[in-house]
Formats: C-alpha cells, sequence, structure tokens
C-alpha cells in the first residue's frame, strides 16, 4: 500500500509539481478509492451464502439499510479529520495514521454506497439516526436510540461541530493529541455500531465489512493508545 511517509514541502521549489497539481492527484486518488468501494459493494451484494434467513433486497428500517446509511455518515466525519490531520501535522506518525483512515473508510464507505444503490434506498436515513438498533449495542453496552451520546453528537464517538472546530484552531503536538483523542473515540464508536450490525444481520455481504471494519479499526485504536501515551496524553471518556 502506499504511504504518506514521506509528505513534500507546502512550499513548491523549482522543478516541483505545483501545489494546486498535488491536491488535484490527492482529489482524484479519493474519488477512485470511492469508486472501487462502490464497485465492490455491488459485487459482494450480489453473493450470498446460500440461506434464505437474509431478504434479497433488504428494506427500509432494516439494520443492513440503517447500518449503511449511519455508518457512511460516522465514516465521512472520519474522514474529515484525517483529512485535516493529513494536512495540517508535522508529525510522521500521526499523518501516516490519518492517510491510512482516510483510504480504508473512503472505500468503505464507496462499498456501503453501492449496497444503497442496488437496495434502492437514499444515502441517509429520512428520519433519527441509529433507530434500527433496539438492543443495547455491541459489547460496550450502549443504547441506541433510547440514550443520547453524552456529548451531543448524533451518533456514538461522533464529535460535535464544537469539537472539530476545535480541533482546526489547533497547531503543533496540540492538534495531534486532539486528533488522536477525537479519533480513538471515533473508533470505538464505530466499532460497536459494526458489532451490532454483524451479530444482528444474516447478509454475508455486511457481516463481511463488519468483520473488516472491526479489525482494522481494532488495530487503529491500540495504536492510537500507545500513540496518545507516547505524548503524555489520556484517552476522551467515551461518549
Amino acid at each position: 500500500m502506499s504511504t504518506e511517509a514521506d509528505f513534500e514541502p507546502d512550499v513548491d521549489e523549482p522543478g516541483e509539481r505545483p501545489t494546486w497539481s498535488r491536491w488535484v492527484v490527492i482529489g482524484g486518488s479519493m474519488l477512485a478509492v470511492l469508486l472501487i468501494g462502490v464497485a465492490i459493494g455491488v459485487f459482494a451484494s450480489r453473493l450470498t451464502d446460500g440461506s434464505d434467513a437474509a431478504p434479497a433486497t433488504p428494506g427500509a428500517g432494516s439494520v443492513e439499510v440503517g447500518f449503511a446509511q449511519d455508518m457512511s455518515t460516522h465514516h465521512l466525519q472520519a474522514v474529515t479529520m484525517a483529512n485535516w490531520a493529513r494536512d495540517h501535522s508535522t508529525d510522521p506518525e500521526v499523518r501516516q495514521l490519518a492517510f491510512d483512515i482516510e483510504s480504508s473508510q473512503t472505500e468503505q464507505v464507496g462499498r456501503m454506497k453501492g449496497w444503497l444503490m442496488l437496495w434502492d434506498q437514499p444515502e441517509q436515513a429520512p428520519g433519527a439516526y441509529m433507530t434500527w438498533m433496539t438492543e443495547p449495542m455491541g459489547h460496550a453496552g450502549m443504547q441506541m436510540p433510547t440514550s443520547s451520546p453524552a456529548n451531543g453528537a448524533p451518533m456514538p464517538g461522533m464529535a460535535t461541530d464544537a469539537e472539530i472546530a476545535k480541533l482546526r484552531s489547533l497547531t503543533g503536538r496540540a492538534m495531534d493529541v486532539d486528533f488522536l483523542q477525537l479519533m480513538l473515540r471515533h473508533h470505538k464508536g464505530g466499532t460497536a455500531m459494526a458489532e451490532y450490525a454483524q451479530d444482528h444481520s444474516n447478509l454475508p455481504a455486511l457481516k463481511a465489512l463488519c468483520r473488516s471494519i472491526l479489525v482494522s479499526q481494532g488495530a487503529e485504536i491500540n495504536q492510537m493508545k500507545l500513540m496518545l501515551q507516547a505524548r503524555g496524553a489520556a484517552p476522551l471518556p467515551a461518549s
């Protein structure tokens, strides 16, 4: 996989590609990742496990549709925060982590949007978030939708507008720590949602995506805990 370990300076040197051109390349790469995700989602949704346990086309209000809609929104906030950290941090480890999160979650959003397109469902639920969840959420034991995240965000782990604004106001080590804290909490909320969907759906493609989320974000959770510890900081309380 390509990395962002070695970043070009913001100031263009003679003979270098102009800065605006680099952003065009980066934007094009992210679009390509999203489209690949859509293609994977369309292909995977046509695969079955040979059983009739799950409907061929999940409907509105189902775990499958609700998860795809809400997790896409959840992931896109992570991509937004990762974009900011990658572009504004001077710490190579933070920038690499941000690049990895941006790449993996953009592709996963593509998969989920591909499913929603095939299922003839809107990309966002027309009503409240998390209505597809009616039992305690995963191993985290969070309750949705009867109780909201403590910080007032729409879904577990998500940052509020005020927290995003604070992140964008910081620089240097303070920004790195704030990003790691917000993203660690974000991942914990996302993995709890994935646990719930994996436990309550019989759709093979969705269960496979949930497993992928749990593996990748579980590793990143452990990494961010170590990164915070190395920077003398602690995780935020769960939202």
